[in-house]
């Protein structure tokens, strides 16, 4: 008996990767570390990338039925499951009370922004991995390793844009670079505070 083809109707998981990455993008962007592939592209070009880019990825995904483009949903997925690793790749975390990784720290955000944060990544990795396991037909899943294999590059972007980030917020102050200037002006004060300290010590 032949096989019945492989089909979705849906793929809510798809879509919601693509939409947590939008809302990755904006919760730095909104919280002064600027925007992703802004130290290559400037503010505005990389701005018309994701959105543009994005909605065209939410497009796709509702495309439930034509399969054509199971592998660069699957690439696209498998590149958002590396973006999430990089982060615990690039700064210090720790496991909570149910065993899942948290970031103690990251990217200049302060520490009352890590739950939230913490928080869109868990999800952001869980519909990545759902969305290539559960609606992309099987003998498409293997291009969800291209998009991982994007991680060695997109940690090298990570660390360029961070150290960018900080040159950037010293002699270009600005709304989307501030808070790398609120995490320099508060490791200088936690300095200061050292040396007083130390001081009144000897």
């Amino acid at each position: 008996m032949a096989s019945r083809p492989y089909r979705v109707k849906a793929r809510p998981w798809t879509t919601a990767t693509a939409i947590l990455t939008a809302a990755h993008h904006g919760f730095e962007l909104s919280s002064g570390v600027g925007l992703v592939l802004q130290p290559e592209l400037g503010l505005g070009f990389a701005g018309a990338l994701w959105g543009t880019g994005i909605p065209a990825w939410i497009r796709l995904a509702a495309k439930g039925d034509d399969t054509r483009w199971d592998p660069l949903l699957a690439a696209w997925s498998g590149a958002s499951l590396a973006g999430v690793v990089v982060h615990f790749s690039l700064w210090p975390w720790r496991h909570n009370k149910l065993g899942l990784p948290v970031l103690t720290e990251a990217e200049g955000l302060p520490s009352s922004s890590l739950p939230a944060y913490n928080a869109l990544l868990h999800l952001w990795a869980a519909a990545s991995a759902l969305s290539i396991i559960r609606e992309v037909r099987p003998g498409a899943r293997r291009w969800a390793l291209v998009g991982l294999a994007t991680l060695p590059l997109l940690r090298r972007s990570a660390q360029h844009h961070f150290s960018w980030l900080k040159q950037e917020a010293l002699t270009n102050p600005a709304w989307w670079n501030r808070g790398a200037t609120l995490s320099h002006d508060a490791a200088t004060a936690s300095s200061s505070s050292i040396g007083v300290q130390a001081r009144y010590t000897l």
